[in-house]
């Protein structure tokens, strides 16, 4: 990891620029060339260092999104996941030690298409999705303060 990678990822969880051209904002400030910062991003993000780079909307505030839950044999955990992975809707997914063991986040236009997902995964797994609802909103601050040595 390089000098920019660690900018990046320093100074860049908030308050990413929101204009035309972001990228070309966030290279002038740390005085390196446009290309330079979409190609660590897109290298950060090949690695796994980055998950994705996107704004973050209050729940609710567009479209119908859920946690949903699944009890997925062990064997089948990898082809399950990359399934789940494959629909635009799903935000992210993990695997827990637990019964319910693969866990995932879908985030829709509305509520039809939430539900239409979730009974898709369904019926192409043959294994019952369980829909885990907000009942209540938190305000989480997902930056973390990455120190260097």
């Amino acid at each position: 990891m390089d000098d920019l990678d660690r900018q990046l990822l320093d100074h860049y969880q908030r308050g990413f620029p929101l204009s035309p051209s972001p990228y070309a904002d966030v290279a002038e400030h740390l005085g390196v060339g446009e290309g330079d910062v979409i190609g660590a991003l897109e290298r950060l993000r090949r690695e796994g260092a980055i998950a994705r780079l996107g704004a973050v909307v209050r729940p609710g505030a567009m479209g119908a999104g859920t946690l949903a839950a699944m009890t997925v044999p062990d064997e089948r955990i990898e082809e399950v996941a990359a399934l789940v992975n494959g629909y635009d809707e799903v935000n992210h997914n993990y695997e827990r030690e637990h019964r319910l063991n693969l866990w995932f986040v879908v985030i829709a236009a509305d509520r039809a298409r939430l539900d239409a997902v979730l009974a898709d995964i369904e019926q192409r797994t043959g294994l019952k999705v369980i829909d885990l609802p907000m009942e209540q909103e938190y305000h989480l601050d997902l930056g973390f303060a990455l120190e260097w040595t």
